[in-house]
């Protein structure tokens, strides 16, 4: 933050991305920026922090996210994006469920579990355990995975994470929390991957119910569904991921509203747009989720 206000004269507009620490030091500098929170806004203290700063923008990274702090400068939702070559996708009918997320309660691995166990189908799980839920696995997963209908794979990178996902008959994403976005599904969609996700947080703004996966209220209804992937085309899938949730998209819309914060007034575009990155950026320049 030091750094960013002895150089912040030599930027257009600031881009913030670590929550409120910034609000009381960018407010009073005079160049304009916005901020984009990547968690829930229902923490403790947080809507109590950005209620002090009406007149900060803020861009939510899903309509859901924003709904606990409404009374913020809300400016717009931008979804989160990824590189269009980042994944090639995979149009063959996959021979497993994946799961693919950290291993904490919230993430739903335990409905995974009972899901693919009522569907027949085996599960393969890519996650990392964190050092604070070692006792959570231990108790609650480790038992029921036995290595066939139920795998462990381990962490994943970008390349056998694409092998991960492309290979799988559906992404299963049993969450049992407020996901403010969910960047695995469109990982998974990206890859040709259909979604089977639960209604909450962002899912259903994320997930074309029908064309990208199916959304869904409970367990039963994710076995259900299942049953119906063969309606989904993994083609439409990648194509929805093309149209609305690549890194070009993303970039675009968060450039449209770099030009209306510093030119409020005028409607023609400014291009040239210099953003400082508070958290840092991919090395095309786009915000870095």
């Amino acid at each position: 933050l030091e750094a960013v206000a002895r150089h912040a004269t030599e930027f257009d507009v600031i881009h913030a991305h670590i929550d409120w620490l910034h609000l009381p030091l960018l407010s009073r500098l005079g160049v304009p920026f916005l901020t984009t929170c990547h968690a829930r806004m229902d923490l403790p203290g947080f809507p109590d922090v950005v209620r002090r700063f009406p007149d900060a923008p803020f861009v939510s990274i899903s309509d859901n996210q924003r709904a606990p702090l409404s009374e913020a400068n809300w400016i717009g939702t931008i979804y989160h994006g990824l590189p269009a070559d980042l994944f090639s996708p995979s149009f063959e009918a996959g021979s497993y469920l994946a799961f693919l997320g950290r291993l904490t309660a919230e993430k739903g691995p335990e409905a995974a579990i009972r899901i693919a166990h009522a569907a027949k189908m085996p599960l393969r799980i890519a996650a990392k355990v964190p050092r604070g839920e070692r006792s959570y696995f231990k108790e609650q997963l480790e038992p029921q995975i036995d290595g066939e209908q139920v795998q462990l794979t381990g962490e994943v990178n970008d390349e056998t994470k694409r092998q991960f996902l492309a290979g799988a008959a559906a992404l299963l994403f049993p969450i049992d929390w407020p996901e403010p976005f969910g960047l695995v599904m469109i990982e998974a969609m990206a890859c040709g991957t259909p979604v089977i996700a639960f209604k909450s947080g962002s899912v259903p703004e994320v997930i074309d119910d029908g064309i990208t996966g199916f959304v869904v209220t409970r367990e039963s209804e994710a076995v259900e569904a299942i049953g119906k992937l063969s309606e989904l085309d993994r083609r439409q899938v990648r194509m929805q991921f093309e149209k609305r949730f690549t890194a070009r998209r993303m970039a675009q819309e968060y450039l449209g509203r770099y030009r209306t914060l510093v030119h409020p007034d005028a409607g023609e575009v400014h291009p040239g747009i210099r953003p400082a990155l508070a958290q840092g950026s991919e090395p095309d320049g786009v915000p870095a989720p």
